[in-house]
């Protein structure tokens, strides 16, 4: 008996240096493209059946909070929507198959809930009947109907010169951007406000201002051409009169924007929801360069876990990434020099940002493939891990998986980038706030 457990022992000792010889092996590209394509079957094979759009999130243990495992978002299925048209430009899937998958998607926005065009953050995916996210957010929320728009738009150039029925998709993806009443969502004001509910009108009185996720929300709002907001809700709602102009270095590295009132700290998703679309290579204001200010984020987020001021095992060169993600206790924005910061790496969070740091993104992902079957499943990375507290949960969330997929097509083709830069409204928008584009 015991002779059969040591040559037990030793075929687990070499299938595990086999597979970490494996993982050494593959290429980049290879690499990529398996993340890249296991992110995007998520939005696939994932998805809610009925409704074809972006489950809120996905337990591999099958445990879900009461009534809750088809629950869809609308912000996660725009990120989804734009890995679906990478994936069909990657071959995961025909074109038939894409547009038959945006198709059903669209269906479902048409007959869903919406609130002055906009619509909440959940639905349940059978009916279309929204689903309250908190308290009193019932309503419309305007952020993730951006991020949804951001993806319909990118989908509108995809199809927009297509045979007949991609034209008429199309046509129908133009008609939702433009039942989007952004000015309502001003509340008479010279700022955007989140929310919106039919029972609780304004009560969350939550205003929109910089710099966080939702600088697409701005742009779009200008952007429509139906309800679209002046420049001034830009200038003096989201940039608050120029005070969001605040040059300062946070772990060596120089910004020009203040950050919700953090001096250069945050969640990395920061910086990705809104550049899924936009790309941020030569896109200016008066407020920053783009890419600049967001590739020194991303860097200020890696130094400090490689400084590692609470010694958390597995900080490091090549792990690295603190975003809003699951955490130890349910979900936390985790981020440097808080209390958030509880030693949990979200994966999403280094590697969308690889059109920042692509060297360390690469380092980080082969970092985490190598952990093998505890952070690599079906529809590739977990949300987030623990290695202080040997804390590896096998669950996903759309918000999270969407970036991952995205960020790596626009790093290998600019993709997303070209179709939604290419939209005349959001040109419009972009040169209405004073934004100046310089294609790459």
């Amino acid at each position: 008996m015991k002779k059969i457990l040591i040559i037990l022992f030793l075929f687990q000792l070499i299938a595990c240096f086999n597979k970490t010889k494996a993982a050494q092996h593959i290429s980049d590209h290879a690499l990529l493209d398996s993340v890249q394509h296991r992110t995007f079957l998520y939005f696939w094979d994932g998805a809610e059946p009925i409704s074809g759009m972006a489950r809120e999130r996905y337990h591999v243990d099958d445990v879900y909070p009461k009534n809750d495992k088809n629950i869809v978002t609308s912000g996660g299925s725009g990120f989804g929507i734009m890995a679906i048209i990478a994936g069909i430009e990657r071959g995961y899937v025909s074109r038939e198959q894409g547009y038959e998958r945006i198709d059903k998607m669209i269906t479902f926005l048409e007959n869903a809930d919406r609130y002055h065009g906009v619509y909440p953050h959940w639905w349940y995916g059978e009916t279309g009947k929204v689903k309250s996210f908190s308290g009193m957010d019932n309503g419309g929320d305007l952020v993730e109907t951006s991020f949804l728009i951001q993806g319909l738009l990118a989908a509108h150039q995809y199809f927009v010169h297509g045979n007949t029925r991609e034209k008429e998709l199309a046509y129908r993806i133009d008609r939702i951007w433009k039942e989007v009443d952004w000015d309502w969502y001003r509340n008479n004001k010279n700022i955007l406000y989140w929310h919106w509910s039919p029972e609780f009108l304004w009560g969350i009185n939550f205003a929109i201002h910089g710099y966080n996720e939702c600088l697409i929300t701005y742009v779009l709002a200008a952007a429509s051409p139906t309800h679209g907001v002046p420049a001034e809700v830009y200038h003096q709602g989201w940039a608050q009169n120029d005070s969001i102009i605040a040059p300062h270095e946070v772990e060596s590295h120089k910004l020009n924007m203040r950050y919700q009132n953090i001096n250069g700290i945050g969640p990395l998703f920061w910086a990705h929801y809104s550049f899924l679309g936009l790309n941020p290579n030569g896109l200016k204001d008066k407020y920053a360069d783009y890419f600049h200010e967001m590739r020194n984020f991303t860097l200020i987020n890696r130094d400090y876990c490689v400084r590692n001021p609470n010694n958390f095992k597995g900080y490091g060169t090549n792990c690295w990434g603190l975003t809003a993600s699951y955490s130890l206790k349910g979900y936390a924005a985790h981020m440097p020099e808080s209390k958030n910061d509880v030693g949990v790496i979200s994966p999403t969070a280094a590697i969308s940002s690889i059109v920042y740091t692509p060297k360390e993104s690469m380092l980080a992902m082969r970092y985490f493939y190598d952990k093998g079957d505890k952070l690599w499943g079906k529809y590739g990375f977990y949300d987030a891990f623990c290695e202080n507290e040997d804390w590896y949960p096998q669950r996903y969330l759309a918000i999270d998986q969407g970036p991952i997929s995205v960020m790596i097509e626009n790093y290998r083709s600019k993709l997303l980038w070209h179709l939604f830069m290419s939209h005349p409204d959001v040109q419009n928008g972009l040169k209405k706030l004073g934004f100046k584009y310089v294609a790459p």
